[in-house]
């Protein structure tokens, strides 16, 4: 029979051995909770380190930019173009007869006022002509005066029926065509008489002789039978024209009464006052240029026809024209363009036309406007609609030079 007491301690242990096996589960359990808390945290901190990680990469694809607005250009644009001066006239001096160079009274440099001496040309063939024109004038006014005579007394003896009126008419009709002869020598000595007037070459304006093509003895051709020569150049230089070809986006601007200065080489610090006084009215198709003339008065010579000139046009701006840096512009296969933010946050690429390039600036003529806020060094991937993100909030204007 088993014992009580054995029973007793039997079932203590399997009581006991009851409780280690639940306390293991339990701890166990506890370890496998810890673990599992202990993955899941991890993997939630992978996935939000990830998340993070993804928000500042697609953060970092967007841009971040600069932007500044247009500063307004000048309403007066000061163009600097060549020039080339002219004499306000200019004309070569040729006989108008033939002969030989008995004297010249002028030479290169001389200045010369209307109606003076230049030359003299010995006419002999023209003097002999002129003899021989009035020894015929006179015979013919003694014909004329014979028949005059005649013809007055048939009329006479008409009225009396001592001669025909046949031989009456004959005899008038003699005297008109007598008195015709007389004409005609007179006007063939008035010819020649002029001809020989040319044998003394007057300048016909005041100016300056720049070159004399001729010397004593020379033959003047004056272009019987062959070309004609040039005896004298005269340049009047009082008073200058300068031809300037202005490029076609200037053209509106460049009408009569624009204020002009030229600037010479040989003449540093010196400013000389023109004005812009006729164009041509059309622009050359080969240069694409208007042709157009500044009159620059001369009074003491110092500026000399055929020097070169920078001509400075103040041409005033049909609009005010924008300034930005070279640095906005954007060279693309579509043209010239800068980028400018759209709805705080959107690049919007944008033709441009320019005008005058300044070297770090240019003039913008049309595309943008003095609100538009321009992106001031886009990258070159910056496509139109693509996000950016300012880096200050637009509103100060370029400043000169920046």
């Amino acid at each position: 029979m088993e014992n009580p007491a054995d029973g007793a301690a039997h079932a203590l242990r399997k009581t006991s051995s009851r409780a280690r096996m639940v306390r293991l589960t339990l701890v166990l359990l506890a370890a496998l909770v810890i673990a599992l808390a202990t993955v899941i945290y991890g993997i939630s901190n992978r996935i939000r380190a990830a998340a993070v990680v993804k928000q500042e990469t697609l953060a970092l694809a967007v841009p971040t930019v600069s932007v500044i607005h247009p500063k307004p250009g000048a309403m007066k644009n000061e163009v600097v173009l060549p020039g080339n001066i002219q004499a306000f006239t200019d004309a070569p001096i040729y006989a108008r007869t033939s002969g030989y160079l008995k004297r010249w009274h002028v030479d290169i440099g001389s200045r010369v006022k209307t109606g003076q001496l230049l030359a003299e040309i010995e006419t002999p063939e023209i003097d002999k002509q002129l003899d021989q024109v009035r020894a015929d004038l006179a015979t013919a006014e003694a014909n004329l005066k014979l028949a005059e005579l005649t013809a007055g007394r048939y009329q006479a003896l008409l009225k009396s029926d001592s001669v025909a009126k046949q031989e009456t008419d004959e005899k008038v009709s003699d005297y008109e065509a007598k008195k015709t002869i007389v004409a005609s020598t007179r006007a063939n000595v008035k010819r020649l008489e002029d001809m020989a007037s040319f044998q003394r070459i007057y300048a016909p304006f005041d100016g300056v002789i720049t070159a004399r093509n001729t010397d004593i003895g020379a033959l003047i051709n004056a272009g019987n039978g062959g070309p004609a020569q040039e005896l004298f150049h005269l340049a009047a230089t009082d008073k200058l024209r300068v031809f300037v070809n202005v490029p076609q986006i200037y053209s509106r601007s460049a009408v009569p009464g624009v204020t002009a200065e030229l600037t010479l080489a040989e003449f540093p610090g010196r400013h000389f006052k023109g004005k812009l006084v006729r164009t041509a009215a059309a622009i050359d198709a080969t240069t694409r240029t208007l042709l157009t003339e500044v009159d620059v008065d001369n009074p003491t010579g110092q500026l000399l026809p055929g020097a070169f000139a920078e001509v400075h046009l103040n041409l005033a701006a049909k609009s005010t024209a924008l300034i930005l840096p070279v640095t906005a512009l954007i060279f693309r296969s579509e043209g010239l363009q800068v980028a400018v933010v759209r709805d705080g946050n959107k690049a919007e690429l944008v033709p441009v036309t320019l005008g005058k390039d300044y070297g770090t600036e240019v003039e913008v003529v049309s595309g943008i406007n003095e609100q538009d806020p321009v992106i001031e060094s886009p990258p070159d991937s910056l496509t139109s609609g693509a996000a950016v993100r300012v880096a200050s909030p637009p509103g100060d204007e370029l400043k000169p030079g920046q």
